[in-house]
């Protein structure tokens, strides 16, 4: 007899907003593989432990291109068939994806992003923080901080104009919102390939040669012509919205948690150095990703005990992995001492977050600057009442109003 499916756990606490799922803890010490129907109605596995979880993104005999299990019920697809624009590597596996990705690799690294990055980092967040102080005592974090910052540092990696942001933003919101419908969604999708499809050809037209998208130009229009014009567009829009969504939820989020756990607070302020631990420790706690990665298994494997069939879909919790007693030593505490060697808050394996050093270097500006200049910011509602994103692909803030 066949065992029933159980729905995937994707409900939080709105008065532990910080934690996962609560269900997710019992799996992981009951069923750390088991058998789920997903969102959208279509089943397969979830995984809830860290070991098995980094198994998942780094087995070669799982791949990468995987259909939607995040969308509304019903809404099942071929893997990779529903999307609206290329996907490019994000979708790929190797050797293909390594090809790809080296294409983008170089503007990147830690050494790119402090070198050419950091000092525009450093300014626009000093801009922005005079701006507060100059403003009202309580103001909405997320306006005036989370979101602008993320979106002026793509835009000047991409070479986008920031005068476009809240067309953008706004297509980006749709796009990535699994509470919206399929119609919205995918009107936002095509917003933005209109949208880049647009700055290609006035890129051309002009031959403008900052950021990069004028590269990847370069390079779909050289002799080895190393895009097509549909893998330029897609990669642009994959930049642009997944470039400014990812880091704006994990700056609202990440203040949201410093402001409710004082003592981490407090020992940061005095200890500025620690924030390179800080940050990791906080993309561990946090794990914005709120439905997981899937991988689809290329062929019969194990995992965990667990038998899977060739084709099916294999998803990895990321926030409860990232809470797994053992691989983290209290994990469910907040500690920005913690010595640990990995989390999977950015992925794992090949398909790691590519942005993750351009995110790292913003959060660690935006953080101490932030409570350096204001050591008396605090929530200015309950933190109950503070208005969370349950829907989005990823889990942040919606509005944080503070009092400084």
């Amino acid at each position: 007899m066949t065992e029933p499916l159980i729905d995937q756990p994707v409900a939080r606490s709105p008065h532990n907003p910080l934690d996962p799922p609560a269900e997710y803890t019992r799996l992981r010490e009951d069923q750390p593989i088991v058998k789920v129907r997903f969102p959208n109605g279509s089943s397969g596995w979830i995984v809830t432990r860290f070991e098995e979880g980094s198994q998942v993104f780094s087995d070669p005999r799982m791949s990468a291109r995987r259909p939607r299990h995040d969308t509304p019920e019903g809404e099942v697809d071929e893997a990779g068939e529903s999307a609206p624009f290329d996907a490019g590597f994000v979708m790929m596996d190797e050797p293909e994806h390594g090809a790809y990705r080296r294409l983008l690799t170089g503007r990147f690294t830690p050494k790119a992003v402090q070198n050419k990055l950091q000092p525009y980092i450093d300014k626009i967040v000093d801009e922005h923080l005079d701006a507060i102080a100059a403003g009202p005592e309580t103001f909405d974090f997320v306006q005036a901080m989370a979101l602008p910052i993320p979106c002026l540092v793509i835009c000047e990696l991409l070479g986008v104009p920031y005068a476009d942001r809240d067309g953008f933003h706004e297509a980006t919101v749709d796009l990535m919102d699994m509470g919206k419908s399929r119609e919205v969604r995918d009107k936002g999708a095509h917003w933005l390939i209109d949208y880049i499809t647009g700055l290609v050809a006035d890129k051309r037209r002009t031959g403008a040669t900052d950021g990069i998208l004028a590269e990847l130009i370069n390079k779909a229009d050289g002799d080895d012509a190393a895009l097509t014009e549909r893998q330029l567009v897609g990669l642009g829009v994959l930049l642009l919205f997944a470039g400014h969504d990812t880091t704006a939820a994990m700056m609202g989020l990440s203040t949201l948690t410093l402001l409710t756990h004082d003592e981490q607070r407090r020992e940061l302020m005095e200890h500025p150095g620690k924030i390179g631990t800080a940050i990791e420790e906080l993309m561990r706690y946090l794990t914005i990703v709120q439905f997981g990665l899937g991988r689809v298994a290329k062929e019969d494997l194990e995992i965990g005990g667990a038998h899977i069939k060739q084709g099916e879909l294999v998803v990895v919790a990321m926030n409860a992995a990232n809470r797994d007693p053992r691989a983290f030593q209290d994990p469910d505490a907040l500690d920005i001492d913690r010595k640990m060697t990995r989390h999977i808050g950015f992925g794992y394996g090949v398909h790691a977050c590519l942005g993750q050093n351009v995110a790292r270097a913003e959060l660690k500006t935006v953080l101490p600057k932030l409570f350096q200049r204001f050591p008396n910011l605090q929530l200015a509602t309950p933190l109950e009442a503070v208005p969370m994103d349950f829907t989005g692909t990823n889990y942040g803030v919606r509005k944080l109003m503070v009092t400084r």
